[in-house]
């Protein structure tokens, strides 16, 4: 698999994808994931719906998907500052798996609060689509955000993405009118 998003920086986001490993520090010291990734690690990682269930579906998904997985589940963004040096976490981004039979691949994102409205999303956004747009058997990219959710929503479609439909997503205790965006561009089919 070719993989440019490996230790690839956009602007100040250094994108370094997550493996096994990553994700059994995090599901088990993650207090050590500073040193694997080499940037700090706020108190309040993980972000958003990247939880432990999900961080749990990522690694089964590691384990039996072998070296064809690297690259299409999760990918840490680490800010560099470009005085000092130093580098934080700021978030996650990637896809639900690598692309399915009719070459559709979902990407989502998420950022630590404390770095949010800084462009951060964008930047791990289009960095994704650039990864996903390299490879010959993608034909479309997706995402899914909440309607209420404005500042995703402006992310996605500062980034290429169009709306293509709502749908009523049910969790636990509400219903939530979801939004679907696809990322349209003449290079895909």
């Amino acid at each position: 698999m070719q993989n440019l998003l490996q230790g690839h920086q956009s602007g100040r986001v250094e994108m370094i994808s997550s493996s096994a490993e990553h994700i059994r520090i995090e599901l088990e010291t993650p207090e050590l994931l500073a040193g694997k990734l080499n940037a700090f690690v706020s108190e309040h990682w993980p972000s958003g719906e990247y939880d432990r269930d999900a961080m749990a579906f990522f690694l089964s998904c590691f384990e039996t998907g072998g070296d064809a997985a690297q690259g299409w589940y999760g990918w840490y963004a680490i800010n560099i500052d470009a005085t000092q040096g130093a580098r934080a976490l700021v978030g996650a981004g990637g896809y639900f798996g690598p692309p399915n039979a009719d070459g559709i691949v979902e990407i989502g994102y998420s950022v630590l609060p404390e770095w949010q409205r800084r462009g951060y999303a964008t930047e791990m956004v289009n960095m994704l689509v650039a990864h996903a747009t390299s490879f010959d058997n993608v034909s479309k990219i997706i995402a899914h955000t909440s309607a209420e959710n404005i500042a995703s929503v402006n992310v996605l479609t500062s980034c290429g993405f169009k709306i293509v439909g709502a749908f009523e997503a049910k969790s636990e205790d509400k219903s939530e009118g979801n939004l679907r965006f696809e990322y349209l561009n003449g290079n895909l089919g």
